[in-house]
C-alpha cells in the first residue's frame, strides 16, 4: 500500500474518530460501529456487527472486561418521508476497534489499514506504514509456511519422503535464483543460521508461494507420482515465476536480505502488548447504576 494511499485511509479513519471524558476527565478517542462499518468497507450492517461479535468474544478470551472497550448504544436514521427509525450501534475504544479490524474480512484493504492504524498509538502515516509492510511479509511467510505443508502432505503421499521433499525444495530454490543453490544463496545474503526464507523479502517469499501452489496443483492435476517427476514440475513452476520476474527487470537473487523474519514477529507481539497496557478505557455507563 503506497504512503497516498495510507495518507488517504489515515483521513478516512481520523474524520469518524470522536473524543469523550473518561471517568478520571481525561480525552479520549473513541468510534462508533456504523460509522466505523462504512470505512472498513462494509455494505451491509448485519455482516459487520458479526465482525463486532467476534472481536468481543475475542477481549473475553483474553481476560478483559469488553465493558471497558465495547458499548451497546443506539442512534437514529433517516427513512423516507422524513421518518426516523432507533437502530443498534456501538461505542468502541481504540482497542475495540483493533479487535474488530483483527476479526474483520482480510482480503478488504480496509481491514489490513485499520489492523495497524488502531495499533500505532501515534497515527503517523509513516509508521502506519512500516507496520502494514512488516504485517504483509507475515502474512506471505505464513502463505509460504502453510502451501510447503501442503505439498509435504501430497508428496508424502505419492512416494516422497522427508528428505525427498528438502531435495525438492531445493531443487525449486536452484531454479528460482538462476542456478544458486539454496546454500549459496544464504551466503549470499550473509544468512549464519535459520531458513532462508526468513530473510526473504515479501516479493521473493511470494514469489516462492506461487511456485509451490503450482505445483501442488498440477501434483493433483496431472497425478504426479515420485521424487523425479515431482521434482521436474517443481523446478519448472519456479523457472516460471523465475521468468515473470524477469520480464520486470526483477532477478530474485539480487534482492537485498530482509531482517530475520522471527525478530520481525517478536516485535509485532511486543507491540500488541504494549499496547493493551496503555489502552483507554470507556467511562462509565451511568445506567449500570440506576
Amino acid at each position: 500500500m503506497d504512503i497516498q494511499k495510507i495518507e488517504q485511509y489515515k483521513s478516512a479513519f481520523d474524520l469518524i474518530a470522536k473524543e469523550i471524558k473518561d471517568d478520571d476527565g481525561n480525552d479520549i478517542e473513541v468510534w462508533y460501529a456504523r460509522e466505523l462499518q462504512q470505512v472498513l468497507g462494509y455494505a451491509r450492517w448485519e455482516n459487520f456487527v458479526v465482525a463486532v461479535g467476534r472481536a468481543m468474544e475475542s477481549c473475553k478470551t483474553l481476560g478483559i472486561n469488553v465493558d471497558d472497550h465495547f458499548r451497546e448504544t443506539t442512534k437514529m436514521i433517516s427513512l423516507a418521508k422524513g421518518a426516523q427509525r432507533e437502530v443498534q450501534d456501538f461505542m468502541l475504544t481504540r482497542y475495540a476497534c483493533y479487535l474488530v479490524a483483527q476479526n474483520g474480512d482480510p482480503k478488504k484493504e480496509e481491514i489490513a489499514f485499520a489492523q495497524s492504524y488502531f495499533a500505532v498509538q501515534t497515527r503517523n502515516a509513516e509508521l502506519i506504514e512500516e507496520r502494514l509492510n512488516e504485517i504483509a511479509r507475515l502474512k506471505t511467510r505464513d502463505r509460504l509456511r502453510a502451501s510447503e505443508k501442503q505439498l509435504s502432505r501430497n508428496i508424502y503421499q505419492r512416494g516422497v519422503d522427508d528428505r525427498g521433499f528438502g531435495r525438492i525444495r531445493s531443487k525449486g530454490d536452484f531454479a528460482l535464483f538462476g542456478g544458486l543453490t539454496t546454500e549459496q544463496m544464504k551466503r549470499r545474503l550473509g544468512i549464519k543460521s535459520g531458513a532462508l526464507a526468513d530473510y526473504l523479502p515479501t516479493l521473493t517469499i511470494a514469489a516462492k508461494n506461487l511456485a509451490t501452489e503450482m505445483t501442488n496443483y498440477n501434483v493433483e492435476q496431472k497425478d504426479l507420482y515420485g521424487e523425479t517427476d515431482i521434482t521436474a514440475e517443481h523446478m519448472q513452476n519456479n523457472r516460471s515465476v523465475r521468468g515473470m520476474l524477469g520480464q520486470r527487470g526483477i532477478k530474485p537473487e539480487d534482492l537485498p536480505p530482509a531482517e530475520d523474519i522471527k525478530k520481525v514477529e517478536r516485535r509485532v507481539a511486543k507491540n500488541e502488548k504494549e499496547m493493551l497496557k496503555d489502552v483507554s478505557k470507556l467511562p462509565k455507563d451511568k445506567t449500570d447504576d440506576e
